[in-house]
């Protein structure tokens, strides 16, 4: 029963502070931090059981008791969960550490930990659920943390609109996360992981007709339809495409939770998922190429937006988005390991770069455009020297993290088969665009001439070692947690091992050859573009103007949703408004209304306050009943 206080530590502090924030007010820190550094040091016990080759199954209380389905509210923990556990305790027990520097002085400083607890909570749910349902009700809780912290600052309509799209954004993949609950439910007639994993086999051959309501015939086989079903929520919370487009608004929230929700925890919980139901999606090949297919068009979508963003976080934001394709495109083509590797590594260097884009931020006094920017490597040595780490480990570079997550990622699904050789292809060149775009950042950012507003050069120094200190923890962590054998410590819990398929030694060397070659042109390039020849970015933009708008507007998938979703349901929601409840229901309403004020002034007719008046009508009243009497 230990680790039930994993999650209950950062539970307890968010009933504390959203019951007592108001006094605590900027003493808030001192509650969310020991409850999540208990939650880290729980969670590390439970890694060094889950490494024995223990399952931990902690049964709760029976949850749901309704004739042949049942539901336990429990936790499960096997190696898969036990690297998500330090994962998610890891980066959030720095995540408060950085925001106590970050939002000092902030209004809503005890709200913000308050959320962050409850979000922390909520993940740590997430990854130790033991049954859909439960991964369901928590995966629905991030979601609400995430609207919440994005809109921290409600006063800016920006921020309420970036939480709020985010918020309709992720309902539109969590419907058909809810269908595949209850197709889940109507043929297996339990919710519970291993119940349903164990009976799984016995579906292979099982067909669903889809068209049967009306009329129609259309068979396909009812394991493809649960898994394509839950993907739909795992391409909505880990922003893949079509449902990307709410990640890089969410930028609009404060860094901190930038770093915790929306690179490293919330956003990888899609792939998480996916790894999780391995046994499902491993019997299904339909669903799984197609998992791989759109984790590739994410990856290149998400790289060749991130190469003409010029907002800091932003650039971090798309290349979030292009690595969780990366993430889902190995678990797509059976690279189960190798895509939760990448997920871990990336966890740590992409936190590192949001907390060091949020130090420069602070130091401009609250400037994003790196236009504005420029000079910066020798005022704020920390934040340079940390971010570079992090741009190379984001890059490939050799001997970091990213290097050996990328490396097994791209090799393992080379080994997969000719869809997989395909997507290779894309993955190296995406690798190469990663490599430029993270250095022009790098180059743009605190290289060259300042471009900052000459009132804030002299005030310019590096944040407060609350600040400081998670950003060299990370950056360790960003070339530490490559040789850590985390392939190796994951591969007996998949299917298969977790891999694609062998790997010969021609083949690795070829790909981490190649790939290193990527990385090397990528960040030579930047620097010849943004250093040696300053000027030139402009020349390109306007020779390649199609193709620099093209990118530079997000391949105007806002602009095609604005169009045929957003203004056709504006217009509809107006034109329905105007028919249905002005017409009809407050046409009703106002009618009742009407009726009652006319009904009245013919009662007050009647009402003269004339004795003779009433005297008459008495006396028509008592002719008419004699008539009825005498004549019926």
């Amino acid at each position: 029963m230990l680790y039930v206080l994993i999650p209950l530590f950062p539970f307890a502090a968010f009933l504390l502070l959203g019951l007592a924030g108001h006094w605590i007010r900027e003493r808030a820190h001192l509650v969310a931090m020991p409850a999540v550094l208990g939650s880290l040091v729980l969670s590390l016990i439970a890694f060094m059981n889950a490494a024995e080759g223990d399952r931990i199954s902690v049964p709760l209380y029976t949850w749901i008791d309704s004739g042949e389905l049942e539901v336990r509210l429990g936790l499960f923990i096997d190696r898969l969960t036990a690297a998500m556990l330090l994962l998610v305790t890891i980066v959030s027990s720095l995540v408060h550490v950085y925001t106590i520097g970050y939002m000092h002085g902030e209004k809503g400083y005890a709200r913000f930990f308050a959320y962050i607890a409850l979000f922390t909570f909520s993940m740590l749910m997430l990854v130790m659920a033991d049954n859909f349902l439960q991964l369901f009700i928590f995966w629905e809780a991030v979601g609400l943390c995430s609207y919440l912290l994005i809109g921290h600052w409600y006063e800016r309509p920006v921020a309420c609109a970036a939480a709020t799209k985010a918020f309709i954004v992720n309902r539109v993949g969590d419907f058909g996360f809810l269908l595949g609950l209850l197709v889940i439910v109507y043929n297996f007639g339990s919710l519970d992981y291993r119940q349903v994993f164990a009976q799984a086999p016995s579906f292979a051959g099982d067909m669903m007709n889809l068209l049967r309501p009306f009329g129609g015939t259309w068979e396909v086989s009812t394991l493809t339809v649960i898994c394509l079903l839950l993907f739909a929520g795992a391409v909505g919370k880990s922003a893949q495409v079509p449902l990307h487009v709410w990640l890089p608004d969410a930028m609009e929230g404060p860094t901190p939770i930038s770093a915790l929700i929306h690179a490293a925890t919330m956003v990888t919980a899609g792939v998480f998922m996916v790894a999780r139901l391995a046994p499902l999606y491993h019997l299904s090949p339909v669903a799984m190429d197609l998992v791989a297919v759109v984790g590739a068009i994410t990856m290149v979508l998400g790289a060749t937006v991130a190469l003409t963003q010029t907002d800091i976080k932003r650039i971090v934001a798309y290349s979030t988005v292009s690595q969780l394709g990366y993430m889902m495109m190995a678990c797509g083509l059976g690279a189960y390991a190798a895509g939760i590797y990448h997920l871990l590594t990336h966890g740590a260097f992409k936190a590192l770069l949001f907390l060091g884009c949020g130090s420069v931020i602070i130091a401009l006094h609250h400037e994003q455009d790196m236009r504005r920017m420029g000079g910066l490597k020798d005022k704020l040595p920390i934040t340079y020297w940390t971010f570079v780490i992090g741009s190379l480990a984001l890059a490939g570079f050799p001997l970091t993290a990213g290097f050996f997550s990328k490396d097994a990622l791209l090799l393992a699904s080379w080994s997969s088969g000719t869809l997989g050789q395909a997507l290779t292809v894309f993955g190296l060149l995406t690798a190469l665009l990663t490599a430029f775009y993270s250095f022009r950042l790098v180059f743009v950012t605190f290289w060259g001439p300042s471009r900052v507003d000459p009132h804030l050069i002299g005030r310019i120094q590096e944040p407060s070692k609350t600040m400081t200190v998670p950003l060299l923890i990370l950056a360790a962590l960003s070339v530490i947690t490559g040789y850590l054998g985390i392939p190796e410590f994951l591969t007996p819990i998949f299917p298969g091992g977790g891999e694609a398929g062998r790997h010969s030694g021609a083949a690795a060397n070829g790909i981490m050859a190649v790939a290193t070659l990527m990385a090397l042109t990528g960040i030579a390039a930047a620097y010849y573009v943004y250093v040696k020849e300053p000027g030139l970015p402009d020349r390109l933009a306007a020779r390649w103007e199609r193709a620099y708008r093209l990118s530079a507007n997000k391949w105007y998938v806002d602009e095609l949703y604005h169009a045929t979703v957003v203004r056709p349901t504006f217009s509809l929601a107006d034109g329905l408004w105007k028919q249905v409840d002005v017409a009809i229901i407050d046409g009703a309403v106002n009618g009742v209304a009407h009726a009652i004020a006319w009904g009245g002034w013919l009662l007050r007719l009647i009402q003269s306050g004339q004795t003779q008046h009433y005297a008459l009508a008495m006396t028509a009243g008592a002719v008419l009943l004699l008539a009825v009497y005498l004549f019926f």
